[in-house]
């Protein structure tokens, strides 16, 4: 539990102050939400939704007993060896939340770098076929992704030890994973070795977290989180980052800070003829080329097998975890007009990647043996994630697949996956999936020399639960899952190579587009856009049949004059709204939309703060509080701010040229006020519907959840 432990006001050293940023122009800011918002959703959204930040929950993975699919980490249990790559799916606190509801129970961190008020350039995901983006480190300074990631796993402690999630306790377990980079100078700089020091002890952020809290909500968090929250550390270096660079870093992550290495290898391993014949003439993906100075500035292969095996012998010494990651993402020539003219280089990854990636294990194992610890991460998805385990692949990581139709409601298909695999095959346990994964389990066995008898009770052994001690010692079943494992590489290999689902052709249709324009009220109701939000910005709301009046009143001598243009009207109940402190703007919920416009622009969009509406750069949003008994709504519309003022049925409707009060039951008949020319009076009515939706009493939304809407909903 945590306790006391530094002053309310306690900061990390070197990490600057967190000031909200001005958006450079054109481009939204992310502006995290704070931990109280995110927990009253948490407690309330369950009963109220039946969701966790908009997760259906017969979505969530909550294990199965009979499987133990539990992976040490650096000493360290995780009890799936499965989770979300440093990426979109970890940058923000609900993101951590949501992929870990998913089955995540690794959760790599989004990399952190010391340039961390980069302008990347938007939109920054192209999902249409294989997978394409443009961003590469954090959107938030660095002291916002530590109060993040202390955030996230903050409120994943509180959902696993409360029961919020009804996920089994012994599939609770959990590890986490940093990731830094770009170069030696960046790691070593004061703002990223404080971030490190931070997390190796997350207590001072944690209680002044938790004392920020309003009472009701401290004794929910009462909750037991670890001193550290990561033992081990991803190191991601900038394609062309020279060898001797990459080594010095990762040995200084391990010396200075006491943390183990993973070091996240390039594509370009495999060298220009292998990569090239892979993705152009096997995969026939002739449109994405590969740059030659990706190959001649990134590390060799060559180069890369002794800095590996110099780096595991410190690691050993040292009593550390050491260990790579395949693969980052491979650069191509950004051929695509998705992309800012600006862009000339995309990082690939998905379906083509993972081809590549498979390959270039198998290599990397024939070189350095199949003891060496990798993780994986190239083109994961619920077909190919059973088969990623059974190499011995710890964590396999996803990010691309999450980021199509359903997003984190994917994950539950890679849990069934597993979980069928694991039924099919008789295993038990993670281990005996790599066993018998791909039918090597007796031609492993053999290499260990064992007598006709030991090797038959070793092979009946598997899948049975006898209660008897193991005819094999732990190191003999240690060399025996091992040479497995490299067995197991190779028949997957070729298989991978042979497997035509990875092709172009299977690729080429993007999501289907109807033609139709998005508008403020009412579209398809798909939903399609919220699940591929790894931020859950896109949100429901209900709204009730409406026909809005649209009328423009005009002052005269003799009161005010009312044109009426007919009505708007609002068929659907069930609408989309967007909560923009939550947007990057990458694209993704646009791709996927099947009309054209992008909800992240055209649907209602809601702002955490006033400041936040105002410093945006689109021109159009909301920002809703109660006030009392009253419910205020301010917006941008048109590059005008107007103000709504309503309690009971008195309206109070203001904007800089006028002043209007009026009774909602006849707004035309009872309006008085000053205005210095014609008033949009069906403006007041869009904002009026969007104020009662978003805080109507069984709502559980980010607007609903804030700290000045759950002040007033209780208070007296």
């Amino acid at each position: 539990m945590l306790r006391r432990y530094t002053p309310n006001s306690a900061r990390i050293r070197g990490l600057g102050d967190g000031r909200l940023r001005a958006c450079p122009r054109g481009v939204a800011i992310l502006r995290p939400i704070p931990l109280s918002a995110l927990l009253r959703r948490v407690s309330r959204e369950p009963e109220q939704k039946g969701s966790i930040f908009d997760l259906p929950m017969r979505r969530f993975v909550r294990g199965r007993a009979e499987h133990d699919l539990s992976v040490s980490l650096g000493g360290r249990r995780a009890a799936a060896p499965f989770g979300p790559a440093a990426g979109p799916h970890t940058q923000l606190a609900q993101n951590m939340v949501l992929s870990w509801l998913a089955g995540g129970r690794v959760l790599e961190l989004k990399t952190v770098q010391v340039k961390d008020e980069l302008e990347i350039p938007r939109p920054c995901i192209d999902m249409r076929d294989v997978g394409l983006n443009c961003e590469w480190s954090q959107e938030l300074r660095v002291e916002q992704s530590l109060e993040e990631y202390v955030k996230g796993a903050l409120l994943i402690a509180t959902i696993a030890q409360r029961g919020l999630a009804g996920v089994l306790p012994e599939h609770c377990a959990t590890v986490y994973d940093a990731s830094v980079g770009y170069d030696l100078a960046g790691v070593r700089s004061a703002k990223v070795d404080a971030f490190l020091r931070a997390l190796r002890d997350v207590r001072p952020v944690a209680v002044r977290l938790l004392d920020e809290l309003p009472g009701d909500l401290r004794a929910l968090v009462e909750v037991e989180l670890p001193e550290a929250l990561i033992d081990t550390v991803t190191l991601s270096t900038f394609h062309g980052c020279p060898p001797g660079e990459i080594e010095a870093t990762a040995l200084h992550l391990m010396e200075a800070h006491g943390l183990g290495c993973v070091v996240k290898l390039n594509p370009t391993l495999l060298g220009k003829e292998r990569v090239r014949a892979l993705l152009g003439e096997l995969l026939g993906h002739a449109e994405l080329v590969v740059p030659d100075q990706a190959f001649e500035r990134d590390l060799q292969l060559g180069e890369a097998v002794p800095m590996i095996e110099r780096l595991r012998e410190r690691a050993r010494a040292l009593g550390l975890r050491f260990g790579v990651k395949l693969t980052n993402t491979l650069v191509v020539e950004n051929r695509r007009s998705f992309f800012p003219s600006s862009v000339g280089e995309a990082y690939l990854s998905g379906p083509p990647l993972h081809v590549i990636a498979i390959d270039l294990c198998a290599k990397l194992r024939a070189l350095v043996g199949p003891e060496l610890p990798m993780s994986f991460s190239a083109g994961i998805d619920a077909q190919n994630v059973a088969d990623a385990i059974a190499l011995d692949l710890a964590p396999v990581t996803v990010c691309t697949d999450w980021l199509k139709t359903g997003g984190y409601a994917r994950g539950v298909r890679y849990a069934e996956a597993i979980h069928a695999r694991m039924d099919l095959l008789g295993a038990r346990s993670r281990e005996e999936l790599v066993l018998l994964g791909f039918g090597q389990a007796e031609r492993a066995l053999d290499t260990l020399g064992l007598a006709p008898e030991a090797k038959g009770r070793a092979l009946a052994e598997l899948g049975a639960a006898t209660g008897e001690a193991s005819v094999l010692s732990a190191e003999q079943r240690q060399r025996w899952s091992t040479e497995a494992a490299r067995l197991n590489t190779q028949v997957y290999r070729e298989r991978v190579l042979a497997d035509p689902r990875y092709g172009r052709e299977h690729h080429e249709r993007g999501p289907r587009k109807l033609g139709s324009r998005l508008v403020l009220f009412d579209c398809l109701s798909c939903d399609k856009c919220i699940p591929v939000c790894p931020n859950d910005a896109n949100f429901t709301l209900v709204v009730p049949h409406l026909e809005l009046p649209m009328s423009t009143v005009t002052p005269s001598p003799g009161g005010f004059v009312v044109e009426r243009r007919g009505v708007l009207r609002v068929d659907e109940r069930h609408q989309i709204a967007h909560f923009a402190d939550a947007c990057n703007d990458c694209g993704n919920c646009e791709v996927f939309c099947p009309e054209d416009g992008g909800p992240q622009l055209e649907k209602p969009r809601f702002f955490g703060s006033l400041e936040a509406l105002r410093a945006d750069p689109h021109g159009r949003g909301f920002f809703v509080e109660r006030a009392g008994q009253a419910v205020v709504v301010v917006a941008r519309m048109g590059g005008r701010e107007l103000r709504l003022h309503t309690e009971g049925a008195r309206a109070c409707f203001e904007g800089e040229r006028f002043s209007l009060r009026f009774d909602w039951r006849d707004p035309e008949g009872t309006i008085e006020g000053e205005a210095q020319g014609p008033v949009d009076l069906g403006e007041a009515h869009i904002l009026h519907t969007l104020g009662a939706a978003v805080l109507a009493p069984r709502e559980v939304n980010p607007v609903s959840s804030s700290d000045a809407n759950a002040r007033q909903e209780t208070s007296p």
